[in-house]
């Protein structure tokens, strides 16, 4: 798990360390085997893949963050490695796929993720409930997804998006953001003043 420590200049003082190492290689096991059956995801390099979704954790604090939804969960990119850290943190999991969702519960009940819950819906067909974060990778752009997610963000919630280079052109018009960048990746943390129309 070196290449994870050198990555993620965070885990130096993560005290828990053992235990998320533990998690990512039964994650990456489970994985594997239904991946085997359902074709969940064509990554080729998972470790990758799983630094990508908490990486920006060397850039921003989100201890404070109580309640964090995530939009379009997939096989739990980033969802599951950020429930992973931030222990203290309840996850709300989106993912309306009848087999991602499966393989979340799996995930979740094997990785002893007591503050995760999987919802088997799309978030605009939920009631409504509001939260400190909602997190999306690579999903659709950012105005579409701030307007499903309306009714759950306020004007202290946090977005965070996971970005390709097109993140500017998405932005065009909002203001109160701020944009982290590694490598291919912009890590996007956006506030919404007012809902959009």
């Amino acid at each position: 798990m070196k290449k994870y420590e050198d990555k993620l200049t965070f885990l130096q003082a993560f005290v828990n360390k053992d235990d998320f190492f533990k998690k990512i290689t039964l994650y990456k096991d489970l994985l594997k085997k239904f991946n085997a059956v359902h074709n969940l995801t064509h990554f080729n390099n998972i470790d990758e893949n799983i630094i990508d979704s908490i990486k920006i954790l060397d850039f921003y604090d989100l201890n404070d963050k109580q309640r964090i939804i995530d939009i379009g969960s997939g096989a739990g990119f980033p969802a599951i490695f950020l429930a992973c850290i931030l222990q203290e943190s309840e996850f709300f999991l989106f993912e309306p796929s009848v087999k991602r969702a499966s393989f979340l519960r799996v995930i979740k009940t094997e990785l002893d993720l007591k503050n995760v819950n999987i919802i088997k819906e799309k978030i605009e067909n939920y009631p409504s409930f509001k939260v400190d974060l909602i997190t999306s990778r690579a999903l659709m752009d950012v105005k579409p997804l701030v307007k499903i997610s309306s009714g759950f963000y306020d004007d202290k919630t946090l977005f965070l998006l996971y970005k390709g280079s097109e993140i500017y052109k998405e932005l065009e018009d909002l203001k109160d953001y701020q944009i982290f960048n590694q490598g291919f990746r912009n890590y996007c943390l956006l506030k919404m003043k007012e809902k959009l129309c």
